[in-house]
């Protein structure tokens, strides 16, 4: 929105207007850097259902064209591991289950706008799943 915005500004001033001189690109370039920033801080929705015998993922943006939403669901038993990583303001959880062809695959989440105390939520959730499976398979 604000880079609809931004342009539309500086399209106004440029042919209609001429109150900013050449500052009038800042008006481009701003909301431009703005978007990118936001775009590689990931998908700002998680959603992480872990009731009944399935695990279900849900990972989308708010703006519908930057990226396309991830949705992943999967019985719990077929969880093996996570791992969450985080790299100053970006945070992913990276799910390992087991596959039938490949043996185990991998899903990335990207979870940079979870509180804390969501973030110490989904791990206490997906800490009981993988000792569960531990159990079973010991």
């Amino acid at each position: 929105m604000m880079v609809i915005f931004g342009i539309a500004a500086f399209l106004l001033n440029e042919y209609r207007f001429h109150a900013v001189g050449k500052e009038s690109y800042i008006l481009l370039i701003v909301p431009v850097i703005l978007m990118v920033i936001f775009h590689l801080n990931g998908r700002q929705i998680f959603e992480y259902d872990s009731d009944g015998e399935a695990l279900n993922f849900k990972n989308r943006n708010i703006i519908p064209f930057l990226d396309r939403p991830l949705h992943d669901e999967f019985p719990k038993y077929k969880l093996i591991k996570y791992e969450i990583v985080s790299i100053f303001f970006v945070k992913r959880l990276y799910i390992t289950i087991s596959s039938k062809t490949s043996g185990s695959t991998i899903l990335k989440y990207e979870i940079s706008y979870l509180r804390q105390k969501e973030v110490n939520d989904l791990k206490l959730s997906l800490n009981k799943v993988v000792k569960t499976n531990e159990e079973k398979n010991d």
